[in-house]
C-alpha cells in the first residue's frame, strides 16, 4: 500500500443531518490508500466466499443482468467530510447473498490494488448495502471506486471498499486494512467511531 492521497479543506456547516463532528460538503473529495487501480469492466468479477470454501462468482456481464436499484443516500467519510443526497446504482448485497448458504457473521471486503475492510454480516442484508457501478446516473470512475464498488452509507466511507471484488466470509472478525492501524473496527459516524477505542 502506498500512502495516502493529500487532504482537502471545506466549509464549516451545522446541520441535523450531519453526525457529530462532520462538515458538509459539495464536492465528492477523493482519498485513497494507494495508486488508483484501472481495471476495465470485462476483466472484472466479483466473488463470494463462504466460510466453508464455496465460490459464488460474477463477472461484468452476468453482475449487470443481476436486478438494480436506484440508491440516495449520505455518506460521511471519517476525515470528516459528508455529502448528502449522493444518488447510485447498484445490486443489493441481498441479492448476491441470497443464495448463498452460511453461517457466518463476518464478511471481508477486498478490492482490486489489495485494499481490505471487515464489516459484520448483518450490515450487508436488509437492504443496507450495495455493489455500486453507476453514481449520479453515470457509469462509476475509477476515482471514486469504478467500475464497481461496495457501498456502505450508514458506516463510514473507509467501509464503502473502492475498487471491490469480492467478500470472504468469516466466523471471526478479522481486522482489514484501516483497522489494523488503529481506525474502529466498526466505524458508526453517529457515534463518532473513528478509532479504536472511540
Amino acid at each position: 500500500m502506498g500512502i495516502v492521497s493529500p487532504g482537502f479543506t471545506g466549509r464549516r456547516r451545522s446541520g441535523s443531518d450531519l453526525p457529530p463532528g462532520q462538515y458538509l460538503t459539495r464536492d465528492f473529495p477523493v482519498l485513497s490508500a494507494g495508486p488508483t487501480p484501472h481495471i476495465l469492466p470485462e476483466h472484472w468479477e466479483f466473488t463470494v466466499t463462504t466460510e466453508t470454501g464455496e465460490i459464488s462468482r460474477w463477472d461484468w456481464n452476468a453482475f449487470l443482468q443481476l436486478p438494480a436499484e436506484d440508491v440516495t443516500r449520505d455518506l460521511h467519510c471519517v476525515t470528516r467530510w459528508s455529502k448528502l443526497g449522493t444518488t447510485w446504482k447498484g445490486v443489493s448485497l441481498d441479492t448476491l447473498l441470497a443464495d448463498v448458504e452460511t453461517a457466518a457473521d463476518f464478511a471481508m471486503a477486498h478490492s482490486y490494488g489489495g485494499y481490505t475492510t471487515n464489516l459484520p454480516l448483518e450490515d450487508l442484508l436488509d437492504g443496507q448495502a450495495w455493489v455500486a457501478y453507476e453514481y449520479d446516473g453515470e457509469p462509476l470512475v475509477p476515482e471514486h471506486g469504478g467500475p464497481a464498488r461496495l457501498l456502505v452509507p450508514h458506516l463510514y466511507l473507509w467501509k464503502s471498499a473502492k475498487w471491490v471484488r469480492g467478500l470472504v466470509l468469516s466466523d471471526t472478525n478479522d481486522l482489514g486494512f484501516w483497522e489494523s492501524v488503529g481506525y474502529h473496527e466498526y466505524g458508526d459516524p453517529w457515534k463518532e467511531q473513528r478509532y479504536a477505542g472511540d
